[in-house]
Parts: C-alpha cells; structure tokens; sequence
C-alpha cells in the first residue's frame, strides 16, 4: 500500500515513515517546504509537497492509504490549533473521499473524545474531537489512535490500547507510530477508536484474537 504520511517532518511524523519502510507498506512524506525533502530523499522517501492551509490535493494522486499525523504544536495559539488540527484533518479527509483512499488513520490525543474533561487544553481537545468525530462519519475506512502524553524515549514495542484507558499515561512516540503502520492492516481496527499508552501487550497481539 502507498501511504501518504501527513505531517511527515514531525517527530510521529519521522517514526511513522521508518515503521512504513520496515512494512510492506511504501511511504509517501507530504511536506510543507523545500527545505523538508533532503531528509527523507536521503531515506530513499518519496516526497510530495502540500500546505495544509492550501490547496494540497495533489498529494493524494496515487496513495492507498493516509496516516494522518500533523499538529500546530504546544506552542502555537488556538487559531493555529484549530487551522491545522481540526480543518487540516477536515480538509485530508475530503480529498481522500475525493480520491476514494482504501485507508485513513488519525493521529489524535487521549481525551480528544472527552475534551471538556481537561480544560486547561481544551481548545486543542475540541479541535481533535471534531476532526475525529468529522472522520466517523465520513464513510472512509478509518482508525483513530488517541495516544497519552508522548515521549521521546526508545520504543518498547509494547502497548496497553482500549477503547476508553482512564488513566492519562505516557507512550514513546515510536511506539505509538509502530502502532498506527501496525493497524494499517489489522480488519479488526477497521472503524474503531482506541486510546493508547505504554503497556504490556506486544505490537503484534493486538486485535490478534
């Protein structure tokens, strides 16, 4: 599958393009400027220039599947948020309807579906709510993956991922990028939303049985 990695310069973003190239998966890194495409030529990545803020439908012209893992950043205000968050989202999930995408996964945050839950981020919550909320209903094949707090410590490959996980918890943004190229071809995720942290179950179990 030729998947098009949306937010492909971020920290997720950079994991989720090795895990697709250890697959059977070919990834495709959509970046926002020249200056972007050296890193991941060097890779051997095809690369696809697109501003979520524009026009970008040209990234999606012969891609399978969408992981979809932008964000403003914590330091960016909620105008910034909700631009590319929530209408940067709204907007990949259009096209790939457009372009009849067989796959859509979505990067969003544990919480995201109770925002009113953590009011000092809640413009942030909001914001992935309606994107993923947007996304149920757009009839796409779809798996949302709402992570804990991230980290940049090395992956473990292990995970604790349920539907609704209480505790806020914390995940290696390399294991929660190992997840979502994982889920990319597991039917049982077809659908479906899961919180995700660091756990005990091993990559390979999950949805196994």
């Amino acid at each position: 599958m030729n998947v098009l990695v949306i937010g492909a310069n971020g920290k997720v973003g950079k994991h989720i393009i090795k895990k697709l190239q250890e697959s059977n998966h070919q990834p495709v890194a959509m970046v926002r400027d020249t200056e972007q495409v050296p890193y991941f030529e060097q890779l051997g990545v095809k690369t696809v220039l697109g501003d979520l803020e524009k026009d970008f439908s040209n990234a999606f012209y012969g891609v399978d599947g969408v992981i979809f893992a932008a964000g403003s950043g914590p330091n960016t205000g909620a105008d910034k948020t909700i631009i590319i968050d929530q209408e940067g989202a709204i907007k990949s999930i259009n096209y790939a309807k457009q372009f009849d995408i067989q796959r859509f996964m979505m990067l969003s945050s544990i919480k995201a579906d109770q925002p009113e839950e953590v009011p000092e981020m809640k413009h942030y919550l909001f914001a992935k709510h309606r994107a993923d909320e947007y996304l149920k209903s757009s009839g796409l094949n779809y798996t949302i993956v709402r992570p804990g707090g991230l980290t940049n410590e090395v992956g473990t490959g292990k995970v604790q991922m349920e539907q609704h996980i209480k505790e806020f918890g914390t995940i290696p943004r390399e294991d929660v990028a190992a997840t979502l190229v994982y889920l990319l071809s597991v039917p049982r995720a077809k659908n479906k939303s899961f919180d995700l942290v660091s756990g005990t179950t091993i990559l390979g179990e999950l949805l196994a049985y």
